[in-house]
């Protein structure tokens, strides 16, 4: 379901390894980064009039409930299949180019919404 070539996937594990403790593994056929939680997932699906759409080159992240209805209001952002009711959105690579400064502040959002409190210091330096 993925390619360890795919220029996305290799700047999202960039992005994503560089979280305190974070590391990489398979879950479902997708790259999973978990701190030990899941904070940030490559590649995703929905349901769209009662058929199933993929996003092979998307990120899936946890966003706060303050952020989702901005969010939800960009053409580039999903509602994934199975997370999107605990709180997940998904941004759709394929959309527009890629801002990977949005994109670090958006998995950087989502590891503060999952990590331990230890971790967050530890990612704030203190």
């Amino acid at each position: 379901m993925f390619r360890d070539d795919d220029p996305g996937l290799a700047e999202l594990r960039r992005i994503a390894l560089g979280f305190p403790e974070a590391v990489e593994k398979v879950s479902h056929g997708r790259p999973v980064f978990c701190a030990p939680k899941m904070f940030a997932i490559y590649g995703g699906s929905t349901k769209a009039t009662g058929e199933m759409v993929r996003y092979p080159h998307a990120l899936l992240v946890k966003v706060d409930e303050s952020e989702r209805r901005a969010l939800e209001q960009d053409s580039r952002f999903f509602y994934p299949m199975y997370l999107g009711p605990s709180g997940w959105l998904g941004l759709n690579f394929g959309a527009a180019p890629v801002d990977w400064g949005e994109v670090g502040e958006l998995v950087d959002a989502s590891f503060r919404l999952t990590a331990t409190p230890r971790l967050i210091r530890l990612l704030d330096g203190d």
